[in-house]
């Protein structure tokens, strides 16, 4: 039986299908450098793009951390991408990026003769708020000597990324937080003492020269460092930002449930200066299509629909109004995603070529008792904007609540 009353709807999936998620990604290569819970699989985009050859370009235009354009680049593919986000830039341009045996040694060598002797006086760590909440002063510590010895070491800055590639995994690992749910939490401490029995510089050595030893031979594997490319921007404006004519898109936005990628990639961004305190946080999630952190809640009070950006769908009104009648504030929250959504459609068409396909990552989304099927709209908006054989494909059930999906939307450009 169909899920929805729509004959485009394809059947549930009987399970979960992990191979589909991020955590099909942890042991592939430079995928696995950096986990984010919101993150698709390569299996997926390998899927998608097995019919594509050398000839095609194709867009991402949420990049996230990089999965379809490395997916594409090392198929041989051409890929662009394209992320509001500095820090997803950052990653996703040295998970590209081609290494020389020299760089690939500066980073093996920087390991070997590291001295993370703990010398009792302080070192910088990075303004986040409650930063004790996330490391006991001990580990935290640790990480802020291994941080400033990244910091000044004499290494070539491909070399550097490496190293720093390598520190992110070792500060989430030593901090307080738990990924058993669908978004980052706390977790309580399991003694007096950190997470992990790190605590001081010297010990932390081993689980640093682990952490790089894997990423290292990540990037000894051969792959094109011209093929895929990131790009800071907005996904509402692709027109000023990039030159046309991409043969397919392939891509997965945010959701709408409230769930931001600067939760969860905060400790990255201000171990490597991209955030200085909560208000720039909070602005740069308002950039975002779904951002909802800090400030970018009280936006959304003040927050008005366009007139000229209507999310036509049969009973989206409707349903904005259900929501109203339990919070303003998601009912904002829902239409101005899909109004951002329209937003990105109309920049999109104008850098496709004539007979691109495009496949959108979705997942539909319950606020108290109402449904927001998002796979739905985001068909109808792209039949709006010149798509045609729209279909919607429900490929596997979310580890959340029993109604929650993930599809993919598919359909082909013809203007």
């Amino acid at each position: 039986p169909l899920l929805f009353a729509d004959d485009m709807v394809a059947a549930a999936p009987p399970r979960r299908r992990e191979s589909l998620t991020f955590k099909a990604n942890l042991s592939l290569g430079r995928h696995g450098w950096l986990r984010l819970t919101p993150a698709y699989s390569r299996h997926l985009v390998e899927e998608l793009v097995a019919t594509l050859g050398d000839g095609d370009r194709v867009l991402d235009p949420f990049c996230g951390t990089g999965t379809t354009a490395l997916t594409c680049a090392e198929h041989g593919i051409r890929a662009d991408t394209v992320d509001i986000n500095p820090f997803l830039v950052w990653l996703a341009n040295v998970k590209f990026a081609a290494y020389t045996p020299h760089q690939i040694d500066e980073a093996r060598d920087f390991s070997a003769s590291l001295r993370l002797v703990s010398t009792g006086r302080d070192f910088w760590h990075p303004p986040l708020k409650d930063i004790e909440k996330w490391w006991h002063p001990r580990d935290l510590h640790a990480l802020s000597v291994l941080f400033a010895a990244i910091q000044h070491a004499e290494v070539s800055q491909p070399a550097r990324n490496l190293l720093f590639s390598a520190f992110c995994r070792v500060a989430i690992e030593t901090a307080a937080v738990s990924f058993g749910h669908q978004s980052m939490s706390f977790k309580v401490r399991r003694d007096a003492h950190g997470i992990v029995d790190v605590h001081e510089p010297a010990n932390l050595k081993g689980l640093f020269a682990k952490r790089l030893n894997e990423v290292l031979e990540a990037a000894e594997t051969p792959l094109d460092g011209a093929l895929a490319r990131a790009f800071l921007g907005d996904s509402r404006h692709l027109h000023e930002l990039l030159e046309g004519d991409y043969s397919c898109v392939i891509t997965s936005p945010p959701y709408p449930n409230r769930i931001s990628y600067i939760r969860e990639l905060r400790p990255y961004m201000y171990w490597l200066g991209y955030l200085r305190d909560g208000r720039q946080a909070g602005d740069l999630d308002w950039q975002a299509i779904g951002g909802t952190w800090g400030c970018a809640t009280s936006n959304l009070a003040r927050w008005q629909p366009d007139p000229a950006t209507p999310v036509s769908f049969g009973g989206f009104l409707d349903t904005i109004g259900r929501i109203e009648q339990r919070s303003r504030i998601l009912a904002l929250y829902v239409h101005k995603y899909f109004e951002d959504c329209v937003r990105h459609f109309r920049s999109l068409t104008r850098v496709l070529a004539r007979g691109a396909a495009a496949y959108y990552i979705v997942g539909n989304s319950k606020f108290y008792d109402v449904m927001v099927h998002t796979e739905l709209i985001y068909a109808e908006i792209m039949r709006q904007h010149g798509f045609t054989d729209v279909r919607v494909e429900n490929i596997r059930k979310r580890s959340s609540k029993k109604e929650l999906f993930e599809f993919v939307v598919r359909g082909r450009f013809e203007g």
